[in-house]
């Protein structure tokens, strides 16, 4: 990341620029160190709410207006909220990069938070959240999340439940704006079509319509791991397709085995010659998709595998998914599967930095997700030395194959009692209805 110049911005914003010239569009994102799990409890769902109406009302406009502005300028603009973040992505062609710059102060600066808006926006949430339970992969992993993680808030959906939105008010929405939305918690990049001057001075303009705060940072306790193999089971009727997480805590960029273990994943689940993939797809044909992830965060999160076997093989996956986890656990991998697993990620990464706003977009997530410093600038420097003993070790002191929780979307009726018995040692059953709040 060689091109990425860091930038000192009022309020101790930090900033990052890089410059592209080869095509005429510039990206801006704005990232501030407050999510989902800062929402207050039985408020799940508040900071996306306030996110999303800074977007639909501000000082001296509509959100109509706002629409059609943003499409004046040959703009995008949206706002992401996460576990810990909410961003602001935009991009906009290179001679509308100043008026839109002034849009997005007014948007940040002056929201309005219309009460109309807010109650029409409300509305819309909950029916989003009802109509995502035709989503059986998004079933899975709001079960995951809640068996796993218990009361730590990284159980909780930056989305919000039906019931914690429909109580929200305005006053509710400045609070969280109040919190989220303030310098001290902000980053802040241009990449494209902008020199580094043109950014500090229109980055400096931006951050300083952004209220004036120290980042209100939640502090996350390490998540307590799962005891014994827990089934969640999210009922459903008339389902002809599974989908199934299995998985338990993994690991945290600061670990000395970080690099170590997310390597040795990659053989069990990362890639379409992954172990996963010839297990259960291309020797049994059972699930279309199936891969083993890392998930990365704040705090130590998730690792898992998933798999979307139809109903009549989703017992026997389940079964061979934990036999292969046992044994990944074990035996780890081989000098084989290491040699072509590096060889993989070394060459693919060029396709993780061949444009500015990928490059910037890494040199942000250091610095709002508080990732070691070199987590990026040096990723081929690990990942090659990263050796069978290190990532075997990793593998058994990160991993088990004993304490997971394993979530299942399909219909209880056909297939819970097989889905049991194929789980040996099972220490709990939970049947979850699939429209349960």
């Amino acid at each position: 990341m060689s091109g990425v110049t860091r930038m000192q911005l009022p309020g101790g914003v930090v900033g990052f620029v890089e410059t592209e010239t080869a095509v005429p569009l510039v990206s801006i994102v704005l990232s501030f160190r407050s999510g989902g799990t800062a929402d207050p409890p039985g408020k799940d769902g508040l900071t996306r709410v306030m996110a999303r109406l800074m977007r639909r009302g501000c000082a001296g406009m509509t959100s109509s207006m706002i629409d059609e502005a943003v499409d004046s300028l040959g703009a995008e603009l949206s706002i992401d909220v996460g576990p810990s973040t909410l961003t602001v992505h935009a991009q906009v062609i290179r001679r509308n990069l100043e008026p839109f710059v002034e849009l997005l102060t007014k948007i940040l600066g002056a929201p309005t938070f219309d009460a109309e808006e807010l109650a029409k926006l409300l509305r819309e949430s909950v029916a989003e959240l009802l109509e995502a339970r035709d989503n059986d992969r998004s079933l899975a992993g709001i079960a995951f999340r809640r068996a796993l993680f218990g009361t730590h808030p990284y159980a909780r959906s930056a989305a919000g439940r039906p019931s914690t939105l429909e109580g929200l008010t305005r006053e509710d929405v400045l609070g969280a704006y109040r919190r989220a939305i303030v310098r001290g918690g902000a980053v802040l990049a241009f990449a494209g079509a902008v020199r580094a001057a043109e950014a500090e001075a229109l980055g400096a303009k931006l951050v300083s319509a952004v209220p004036e705060g120290a980042a209100a940072l939640v502090e996350l306790a390490e998540p307590a791991a799962p005891r014994g193999r827990r089934l969640v089971f999210v009922d459903k009727p008339e389902r002809t397709q599974t989908q199934i997480l299995i998985g338990g805590l993994g690991t945290w960029p600061h670990d000395e085995d970080h690099q170590a273990l997310a390597t040795a994943m990659a053989v069990l689940g990362g890639t379409f010659t992954s172990r996963m993939m010839r297990e259960i797809r291309s020797k049994r044909g059972w699930s279309y998709g199936t891969s083993a992830r890392l998930s990365i965060e704040r705090r130590r999160h998730a690792f898992t595998m998933s798999a979307a076997p139809g109903a009549s093989d989703c017992a026997p996956c389940i079964a061979l998914e934990l036999e292969m986890l046992e044994e990944f656990v074990k035996d780890g991998i081989t000098e084989d599967e290491l040699s072509f697993i590096k060889n993989y990620l070394v060459r693919s990464h060029a396709f993780d930095v061949d444009t500015a706003p990928k490059r910037v977009g890494q040199a942000l997530e250091v610095e709002v997700l508080g990732l070691p410093a070199d987590y990026h600038t040096r990723y081929l420097e690990h990942v090659k030395a990263v050796t069978r003993d290190a990532a075997n070790a990793a593998i058994a002191r990160r991993l088990t194959g004993k304490d997971v929780v394993i979530s299942v979307v399909g219909t209880a009726e056909d297939l819970l009692e097989g889905v049991k018995a194929a789980i040996p040692d099972l220490a709990s059953t939970t049947v979850v209805p699939f429209d349960t709040d």
